[in-house]
């Protein structure tokens, strides 16, 4: 069993801006996934870059409101919402909201820096 907790797992700036915290990842060496899981942060007022990566990944909102683009497409999304966001889709997140919008993102296979582009 592998059990970690968010705020003991180190923060770092992604590619595309947010603040993330891998959580599960091949990379690590404590897990044998076939997908990364990483905890995400956007502030209020904030928003990603606009970024591609190589690899399919889904959102899941943990809190807060944000609004996602995907190529020429938009959407609302709020606590309890999932997003699955193509291989190499133009994609980044605003958030819209009046708190932190945090979410889970699953990358598979798994996520690397190389593999995550700015547009």
């Amino acid at each position: 069993m592998l059990i970690k907790h968010a705020a003991q797992v180190p923060a770092f700036i992604a590619n595309d801006g947010c603040l993330l915290r891998e959580l599960l990842h091949p990379a690590h060496g404590d897990c044998h996934l076939e997908y990364s899981l990483a905890l995400a942060e956007v502030a209020v007022g904030a928003a990603t870059y606009r970024h591609r990566l190589a690899q399919t990944e889904v959102y899941f909102i943990v809190a807060g409101e944000g609004e996602l683009h995907v190529d020429a497409l938009s959407s609302r999304l709020v606590t309890g919402d999932t997003a699955l966001i193509p291989a190499g889709a133009e994609q980044w997140i605003e958030n819209c909201g009046s708190e932190v919008l945090r979410f889970l993102a699953i990358v598979a296979p798994p996520w690397s820096a190389a593999d995550d582009q700015r547009t």
